[in-house]
């Protein structure tokens, strides 16, 4: 360590809070590499997914609604991501397109812009349309005078310009994504509509945003209209930033010499998770909210908090039997089924002949983890991370959200298993957080850190390698108990590019 950072690092790292027994792992898994993700095959339907019938979902929506009163539960909410990706190809467009010489139609089909097209199209139906041509009309008095093709520059240069709406530099929550009865609606507003299906009487229901600490006031204004609702933020800690290398795998350092670090991706919020007191704790992403579609989000969200519910009574009662020792061998038999057939935990061949004292104690480090019953939709080809059935180092068989980045494509059968895949992860995820006790997990001992990434960047034009640590759902959540339940393809409804907005689901419902 004494060769690679000076004092001056030294400090510098202690003074951040990171830990130099993690920036040496990091290290050495720069110089090594990481092992990619083991694939054996795709979860399916009757392989690792589970399908309910319409009676069997309304029986688990009832099994909610009588059970979520014994419970504190609370919404997490990741929330700090900006919308700069949201307007790429927009700034692309004002970054290459020269207004003198250009016509839009000429840049469209030079760059083959098929999103610039659609945005301009469809721009009178986006919730921020109004606002934005009063702003642009601020900003070029002339503005009715323009040629139809200046109108629409003038235009994308007010969305997204400093002395414009800026939107590409604000967070995704607080911007326009709906508009109802006249009244424009952002994420975070959404995000707090749906939490009604947890609602309790003379409870305030509890809602937790991870933001960036700057726009905690921008924030703050939405959610303040809501006195109903206990809403708390929480920040990526810098402690758990990354530091990035170059290519010779050597610590990267800014112009004044300082050590660079990067935020380390979302798998760093394991961290605000690990701080809810609640017992139960729902997930989602803040873009993914809807206009419509209410009654099935609602229906689904009440459908995979039932299964939690009722697996967690199911896995507190055989715990509570395990600990108390006097268990008989059908017993034992009972639970192993229960642990292979409901929670997708294989046993090894050889727990038959263990000794029954350590069956128990196996058993009891096989039911004792944080649950988290995951939503699956039929996969359309939209980008995120597959169940599958992973094999580990040791030969154990789970069930594990994959990114596309954890597999070797370049090795065939592995390719092959991933284009299999049937289903893909929205982020609709329930979490059961608590032990048979009523104890908190420390949910830090439940990661698997091989399941991190590296990745490549650039700073200041200089080519850099990143650190991003075991993702949420993927790494962090790794040794979890994983239920997977198939969800309807409504329930998806992310916004990824601003034309995502133009989708009937975020456009206004006139039928």
């Amino acid at each position: 360590m004494e060769k690679i950072f000076t004092e001056d690092d030294l400090i510098y790292i202690q003074n951040r809070g990171n830990s130099i027994h993690k920036i040496q792992q990091q290290l050495d898994f720069f110089i090594q590499g990481i092992p990619k993700i083991n694939l054996v095959r795709s979860a399916k339907v009757g392989d690792g997914i589970w399908k309910f019938s319409e009676q069997e979902i309304n029986d688990f929506v009832s099994y909610f609604d009588k059970h979520k009163s014994n419970y504190s539960i609370e919404k997490f909410v990741p929330a700090s991501g900006a919308a700069t990706r949201m307007f790429k190809f927009l700034n692309e467009f004002l970054n290459d397109f020269d207004p003198k010489n250009d016509t839009i139609n000429s840049y469209i089909n030079k760059q083959n812009a098929k999103d610039v097209s659609i945005f301009i199209f469809g721009l009178k139906n986006f919730p921020f349309y109004k606002e934005l041509k009063e702003k642009t009309i601020q900003l070029h008095p002339n503005y009715y005078s323009l040629s139809s093709d200046a109108k629409y520059y003038a235009l994308i240069k007010t969305l997204l310009s400093k002395e414009g709406l800026d939107f590409a530099s604000k967070p995704k929550g607080i911007l326009p994504f709906h508009q109802r009865d006249e009244k424009i609606i952002t994420p975070i507003e959404e995000n707090i509509f749906e939490a009604d299906f947890f609602k309790k009487e003379n409870q305030k229901t509890k809602i937790h945003f991870t933001i960036n600490k700057e726009f905690q006031s921008d924030f703050e204004k939405f959610t303040n209209l809501f006195p109903d609702f206990d809403i708390t933020f929480s920040y990526q800690d810098q402690s758990t930033d990354t530091l990035a290398v170059n290519e010779n795998n050597i610590p990267f350092r800014t112009e004044d010499n300082k050590l660079f670090f990067r935020p380390g991706g979302h798998g760093a919020l394991i961290e605000n998770l690990n701080a809810l007191q609640s017992d139960i704790v729902f997930i989602k992403n803040i873009d993914n909210v809807s206009q419509n579609h209410k009654k099935v989000i609602e229906t689904n969200k009440k459908l995979l908090g039932g299964v939690l519910l009722w697996m967690q009574f199911k896995i507190f009662e055989y715990l509570n039997l395990l600990s108390s020792g006097d268990v008989t061998e059908t017993q034992i038999t009972e639970i192993k089924d229960f642990a292979e057939s409901k929670m997708a935990f294989p046993l090894p061949e050889e727990f038959n002949f263990f000794q029954t004292k350590f069956k128990i104690e196996y058993l009891i480090k096989v039911f004792n983890r944080p649950i988290r019953v995951c939503g699956m939709v039929k996969n359309e080809g939209e980008p995120g991370g597959g169940p599958f059935w992973v094999q580990d180092e040791k030969g154990r068989q789970t069930l594990q959200i994959v990114e596309s980045s954890q597999i070797d494509l370049n090795n065939k059968s592995q390719k092959n298993i991933a284009k299999e895949a049937t289903h893909f992860n929205p982020v609709d995820i329930v979490c059961g957080v608590k032990n048979f006790k009523g104890e908190k997990f420390d949910l830090t001992q439940f990661i698997d850190p091989k399941t991190a990434f590296i990745t490549e960047k650039t700073k200041n034009g200089k080519p850099i390698k990143a650190f991003e640590l075991p993702g949420l759902w993927n790494g962090a959540m790794a040794k979890w108990t994983t239920i997977f339940v198939e969800v309807p393809l409504e329930t998806f409804n992310p916004v990824k590019t601003v034309n995502d907005l133009l989708k009937s689901s975020h456009q206004p419902d006139n039928g």
